[in-house]
């Protein structure tokens, strides 16, 4: 135990020693309410397709679909911890839709306000390799959308929530107390501070098509180090790929027919490299990507680095989120106590929707990145190579696609 304690005062002695000459200004914890109960809704009366800004800053794309703000943070100078949160609500509209919480990068000249304001267009892409779906990847004026957060709106929480109402009155299940109000998460975007620092443009997309939409709010929260000499790490953000749909795009079934392949440089000295992968399956229908098990791979020169089968099991956790969800009736034989002990019956109970497992996400579930940690990549030029084998097509109404998001990140 002494010796425990003499450790311990050695290493406090050491950091107080080593912070002496070079102590940084603290400037303290800040929180930024990016927005707070937005609507975010399909709605070309009031907000015209292209670029609209209201009195309160936000700035809103197709149709309002999109809400975007210009936030400014303070220059820290010792190292930093950021963390989203995000909650939504359904203000009418009550199916699961895809939604994305983003950044605009900052040293594209070709990003989504200067398309919507008409000054700029998605630069034309190799058919060949990516089959003209704009946007997907970058080229040396355009930067692909930093993805801060994929999630997936539930089945009507919040509108759809009153004991009363209705549509859900009459389809909680009995180990539901009440509906939630809303939905709430929160992800470590630590990594991403680099493209926040200073001035920065943060938007949400969801991808509804009803007047009503939805309501949603976004506050970031910056812890500083409370260690006087914890510089701030120097971290490059370098985004890769982002088939999110979120204007003008195409639903992104490419991996159906191919691998998608791009090009990313590593600089000399860059340390600490990995990369962040976020990816959601869709296809609503019967036997639809959504609904079917199909593994990614990821691949750095023809060199595996990545190899799982995005999917989700718990989705039945999350019904008090799903209150507008369709309900069906399923005959089963269940075990229940009696007088005289336990007894079998066949019964039938509800089964939601909302309870189906599905390819990483869940209606009401935010969507966590896969990490991948790359030690032993070199500084020069990779090819980062994505692989869906057997997913399928979009084909008349069965909308199946992959919508995927990729960045490196390291330290300089």
């Amino acid at each position: 135990m002494r010796k425990i304690v003499s450790l311990l005062s050695f290493a406090l002695i050491f950091i107080f020693t080593a912070c002496q000459h070079k102590e940084l200004p603290a400037l303290g914890d800040t929180q930024v309410a990016v927005f707070t109960n937005e609507p975010i809704r399909f709605n070309p009366k009031t907000n015209p397709d292209g670029y609209n800004i209201g009195a309160d800053s936000v700035i809103r794309l197709v149709n309002g679909r999109i809400i975007i703000k210009k936030i400014t943070l303070p220059a820290y100078q010792r190292n930093v911890s950021v963390t989203a949160n995000i909650t939504v609500a359904s203000n009418g509209d009550r199916w699961d839709k895809s939604g994305s919480c983003f950044i605009i990068p900052k040293a594209s000249a070709i990003n989504l306000l200067s398309i919507a304001k008409g000054e700029q267009k998605f630069p034309a892409v190799d058919s060949t390799k990516y089959e003209n779906m704009l946007g997907i990847v970058g080229d040396a004026a355009y930067i692909p959308t930093i993805e801060l957060m994929r999630f997936m709106t539930p089945f009507g929480v919040g509108h759809y929530s009153k004991e009363d109402d209705p549509l859900s009155s009459k389809r909680k299940p009995v180990y539901i107390d009440e509906w939630a109000k809303e939905v709430k998460w929160s992800q470590d975007i630590t990594d991403l501070y680099s493209t926040l620092e200073n001035e920065a443009y943060v938007g949400i997309f969801i991808d509804t098509w009803t007047p009503e939409g939805y309501v949603a709010s976004l506050s970031l929260d910056v812890k500083e180090s409370t260690i006087t000499c914890d510089k701030l790490k120097q971290q490059h953000v370098e985004p890769i790929i982002n088939t999110v749909y979120y204007m003008g795009q195409t639903y992104p079934d490419i991996f159906s027919r191919r691998d998608v392949s791009v090009k990313v440089n590593i600089p000399e000295g860059a340390k600490n490299i990995r990369m962040k992968y976020i990816v959601t399956g869709h296809g609503g229908h019967s036997g639809g990507d959504e609904f079917v098990e199909k593994e990614n791979i990821i691949s750095i020169d023809s060199a595996e680095v990545l190899r799982f089968t995005p999917w989700r099991t718990d989705c039945a956790s999350f019904r008090r989120f799903n209150p507008g969800t369709g309900v069906w009736l399923k005959k089963r034989l269940a075990a229940h106590i009696t007088e005289n002990g336990y007894a079998v019956k066949e019964v039938e109970e509800p089964v939601a929707s909302s309870d189906f497992s599905r390819s990483n996400w869940c209606p009401g579930s935010d969507v966590v990145p896969e990490v991948v940690a790359l030690p032993t990549l070199t500084a020069g030029e990779h090819t980062v190579t994505f692989s869906i084998p057997e997913s399928q097509p979009v084909h008349k109404s069965e909308l199946n696609h992959w919508l995927v998001s990729a960045y490196f990140v390291w330290e300089l």
